[in-house]
């Protein structure tokens, strides 16, 4: 049995790019102050959006005028890695915020120890994945899950998606991952090497949520939760002050 604190679970949830990424970091602020429990989230984005990394140029990875033509929220993460394109009916998120002494101290381990629950969870619908270092997830050789991480003032966040559906030809047009023309060799290419959950199993997402939610809280004492009402005033500060501005999702 795990012998950190009682987790705090808050169950599949739906916000737009900038509350998502400003209640990790409000949740972190907190568990720093000791006012909250350890904690795992589950979360859709609504409306579909793209992530960058913390070192990244999002002029350099991401197509800003599709992006606006198509309602997609544009924000830059606190944690680094590449950009990626979170379609709102194609995959679940996760988050986990901790301290970090309930983890590895290097960065491999804790991706391992931390992505097992996720192969935990894919085993709950008879989906046999497996961790590929660094902080990738495999099912049959193909990339189903990836996974990004920071640790500041001795807490660790690490979120990641998995994926349930994926229009690639979407993912395209946002992403600027070639300077060639969006074209049927290339969408091929990315079918042979990404796959997700609704090409091995027909499950609603509910259910995907519900596997995860077994697969993270396994061997863990927990209770499902919310966010506090200073969790939730700091991170709508956070919104306006951080993740909403120019100044944060332009710095590079």
């Amino acid at each position: 049995m795990d012998k950190t604190p009682e987790w705090r679970v808050i169950p599949l949830e739906e916000h737009d790019a900038y509350l998502n990424m400003a209640l990790d970091e409000a949740c972190a602020q907190s568990l720093t102050d000791g006012d909250a429990n350890p904690t795992i989230r589950f979360y859709r984005w609504k409306p579909s959006a793209v992530s960058i990394g913390y070192f990244q140029s999002m002029e350099e990875e991401v197509n800003v005028e599709q992006c606006k033509e198509l309602g997609i929220d544009l924000v830059r993460r606190r944690t680094g890695g590449g950009a990626v394109y979170h379609d709102y009916e194609g995959e679940v998120t996760y988050s986990v915020i901790a301290p970090e002494q309930y983890f590895p101290k290097g960065i491999t381990e804790s991706y391992h120890l931390i992505c097992g629950w996720i192969t935990n969870g894919l085993k709950e619908l008879g989906l046999h994945a497996e961790f590929k270092p660094i902080n990738d997830i495999t099912l049959n050789g193909k990339k189903i899950s990836g996974n990004a991480q920071t640790r500041r003032n001795g807490i660790l966040t690490q979120h990641g998606t998995i994926l349930y559906d994926l229009d690639v030809r979407k993912m395209f047009s946002v992403l600027k991952v070639s300077k060639e023309k969006i074209s049927d060799k290339m969408i091929q290419s990315v079918e042979e090497r990404v796959t997700r959950i609704l090409d091995h199993k027909k499950v609603s997402r509910e259910d995907v949520a519900h596997a995860l939610l077994k697969g993270f809280t396994q061997g863990k004492f927990y209770s499902f939760g919310k966010w506090s009402n200073a969790e939730l005033d700091d991170a709508h500060v956070l919104v306006s002050q951080r993740y909403c501005t120019k100044e944060w999702n332009w710095m590079r």
